[in-house]
């Protein structure tokens, strides 16, 4: 396969890891995707073969996300997308709006480098009677990254455990979009052990890995201090 040259795209509806909104340090049976010997053997099927997946896409969770997936010296090798879906849900953590996302991508290279997510709200659709489907955001403007690569994805979790929240961290926005905009959602509702909880997840697909990393200080632990500077990179 590899010979040939061929790039594919993963798509699934159940993605590998953890759920990022599942707070603490224990790992409950409804917080992980996959049974644990599943998980560990996806990792490696893309750890072999991530120089032809060009991307990966789940959805599951309803909510609006990302991973980043990593070689086993910690090198950013490969990257999943998890899209909002139209059917809003409600969970411990809250509920989120309905969402539809629209990929943009090289029809020659087959390269994702972008895409723009429609979300409807909610509130405004039930008092207007009549559902109006708007722009939320465009991924590259959004977070300021002007390509979907492994190794962007690695630089914007990291802002996450680096940056004060504040309204206009980078936090915060991937925050509003995690539920989609639902108005009572922001960072005000999300404290440490909560932006902590979201890197892990987004970092760490691997079981054991994900457990280790909610057990550090997030003030003491980021993938740049894991990988970048290592110098494995």
């Amino acid at each position: 396969m590899t010979q040939n040259f061929d790039l594919v795209y993963l798509v699934g509806h159940v993605p590998p890891g953890s759920d990022e909104r599942h707070r603490g340090q224990s790992s409950p049976a409804h917080t992980i995707m996959y049974k644990s010997y599943h998980n560990k053997r996806y990792l490696k099927i893309v750890r072999k073969y991530h120089s032809i997946i060009v991307g990966q896409f789940f959805g599951h969770l309803h909510s609006d996300t990302f991973r980043v997936m990593y070689s086993e010296n910690g090198r950013p090798i490969s990257w999943a997308m998890l899209a909002p879906s139209i059917t809003p849900k409600r969970t411990h953590d809250g509920p989120n709006n309905p969402g539809l996302r629209i990929y943009k991508f090289d029809k020659y290279s087959g390269e994702v480098f972008d895409y723009t997510q429609y979300y409807l709200d909610l509130s405004t659709a039930n008092n207007n009677g009549k559902a109006d489907w708007v722009v939320e955001y465009n991924f590259s403007t959004y977070y300021g990254i002007n390509d979907i690569t492994p190794l962007n994805l690695h630089t914007l979790a990291d802002k996450f455990t680096q940056e004060t929240s504040t309204e206009n961290s980078v936090f915060n926005k991937y925050y509003k979009a995690n539920s989609v905009r639902i108005h009572s959602r922001s960072s005000a509702n999300c404290d440490d052990v909560c932006i902590h909880t979201h890197y892990c997840a987004i970092t760490r697909i691997d079981y054991d890995e994900h457990k280790e990393c909610l057990k550090v200080d997030a003030s003491a632990l980021s993938s740049s201090s894991l990988f970048l500077h290592s110098g494995r990179i």
